[in-house]
């Protein structure tokens, strides 16, 4: 991982020079964010400096490269928990993204954190997830686990590092020290030191919230699981209460349509409840002074006990379900499948990959190559060099 090594520099931003007339970025912070923000003006910058743009931050031009990457938009074609084969209205990991972002900039608006970080952050979270969602991950981990293992999050570090390729003066994105950062905070949650930045935490948030609900509305619509069985749980049975007093009998498709809205609003109201009502006493003085405490942004005890429930239901009822692991079971041996076949024949791997295990080894090499695939380009492959 290059954040932390002795090899690394990072380009400090000192201030943001603004086209005649323009208020600078600095200027804009200092009015809308908290003392507890990141400010662009605070970034430690980027391993391979680049001059400060006029009327863009470093975290907007962030959000842009990875919006423009071609990672970013294969993420189109990712199952994020269902696959194509199940119709078209359930998510995908694109889709799962978006909603990230929308959830995690109206927490981080509410909370005057900067809006553009957590944007970044929210749309690159997920970038480094492999085709067939965590089967996936987890068949390119036992195919990896002699090698350091398989991590969607660490293979994001990576995309954003050397893979992406878009650029004549530097590999990668060359994102700013912030995002990759806090992405490396997702790679080992548990690790020592400095807590992730509070838009990282925002969007952590952010995404339980949005899989929460959405995870519930997908296996509502594709009949894996009823809005009746669903109800025995207190988060939708309260849920469904509130929906309920509010426009009365509901026909099944608005019903469940108005539950997930209530869900993703309640959650997003408790966590800014929760979380509103102790930043103000804490008084924090900057991005930094908050990372060096125990306090994080979270739902309130009694709303993260039943969220505990909703998604032990999901796993049982809806993640383990015999079409999903039909197709997990299937998936997983067809990647172990084009794994070993493409370790013992490498010439049949794009010619970039062939040269980056000259400084990986083949067996990250082709790693890395199958995690960039999409489903359907996944099965495409397969077909062509390793069906039987």
């Amino acid at each position: 991982m290059i954040l932390g090594c002795g090899r690394c520099v990072f380009m400090t931003n000192h201030g943001f020079q603004a086209l005649s007339g323009l208020q600078t970025i600095a200027a804009r912070e200092s009015l809308l964010l908290a003392p507890y923000a990141m400010r662009s003006i605070d970034s430690r910058g980027r391993r391979y400096p680049e001059p400060e743009h006029p009327y863009r931050g470093p975290f907007q031009r962030d959000r842009d490269r990875i919006v423009h990457s071609s990672t970013y938009r294969r993420l189109s074609g990712k199952m994020q928990v269902f696959t194509g084969d199940m119709g078209d209205y359930h998510r995908t990991r694109l889709t799962h993204t978006y909603e990230v972002a929308s959830i995690a900039r109206t927490i981080g608006r509410a909370l005057r954190l900067n809006e553009d970080l957590v944007e970044a952050l929210a749309l690159f979270h997920d970038i480094g997830h492999p085709p067939f969602g965590h089967a996936g991950e987890d068949a390119l981990n036992e195919c990896l686990a002699d090698k350091g293992g398989f991590s969607h999050n660490q293979y994001a570090m990576t995309i954003a590092e050397y893979l992406e390729v878009r650029y004549q003066s530097f590999p990668g994105l060359n994102l700013s020290w912030e995002v990759l950062e806090s992405q490396a905070s997702r790679v080992d949650k548990q690790a020592a030191g400095l807590a992730p930045l509070l838009e990282a935490q925002v969007v952590e948030a952010a995404d339980s919230i949005t899989y929460d609900a959405h995870d519930t509305d997908d296996s509502v619509k594709l009949g894996l699981v009823t809005m009746d069985e669903l109800a025995e749980l207190p988060l939708v049975r309260d849920s469904l209460a509130r929906v309920h007093e509010r426009f009365g009998g509901l026909h099944d498709k608005l019903l469940r349509k108005a539950v997930v809205h209530e869900l993703i609003d309640w959650q997003v109201s408790d966590v800014l409840e929760t979380v509103g009502a102790a930043l103000t006493p804490l008084g924090f003085g900057g991005a930094e002074e908050a990372r060096r405490t125990a306090f994080r942004i979270g739902p309130s005890e009694e709303l993260a006990e039943q969220k505990a429930e909703l998604e032990s239901f999901l796993f049982d009822r809806v993640y383990r379900h015999s079409q999903l692991i039909d197709v997990r079971s299937r998936a997983q041996a067809r990647l172990r499948s084009m794994f070993n076949g493409y370790c013992r024949k490498p010439a049949l791997l794009p010619a970039r990959f062939r040269d980056r295990a000259e400084s990986v080894g083949i067996a990250r090499a082709v790693g890395d190559y199958l995690a960039g695939m999409t489903d359907r380009y996944c099965e495409q492959q397969y077909l062509r060099h390793f069906s039987p």
